[in-house]
């Protein structure tokens, strides 16, 4: 999974997560829990891509496209992955909702299910 790590250099703990988005670290279990946020283990330690979470609100689009992507079958790292790597986009699917293009985002989830 190192190209995971060479793809994502900003990463979160679970209480930057909190703060970031006003709330306490058992909230933000439940987001993930909840797979409206994706994290991995790092040295031990769950973490969040920090792109994920801005103040106070996470990234606009991304629940959506992470259910869209477990109904296709993605495990956690493979929705990462292809988030960050997905080339069918200009720029990633986590650029394109950065960018407020979520549509086409979820347009490229969608056609992996068929």
């Amino acid at each position: 999974m190192g190209d995971i790590d060479d793809l994502i250099t900003d990463w979160l703990t679970l209480p930057d997560v909190g703060e970031r988005l006003h709330v306490d670290i058992t909230k933000v279990r439940q987001l993930l829990r909840e797979r409206k946020l994706l994290g991995v283990r790092r040295d031990g330690v769950l973490r969040v891509p920090a792109i994920f979470v801005g103040d106070g609100a996470i990234l606009k689009g991304l629940p959506g496209t992470l259910s869209l992507l477990a109904d296709c079958g993605f495990s956690d790292d493979e929705a990462l992955r292809w988030l960050f790597t997905d080339d069918e986009l200009p720029g990633s699917p986590v650029q394109a909702l950065a960018e407020n293009r979520g549509t086409e985002v979820k347009r490229r989830a969608q056609a992996l299910a068929l």
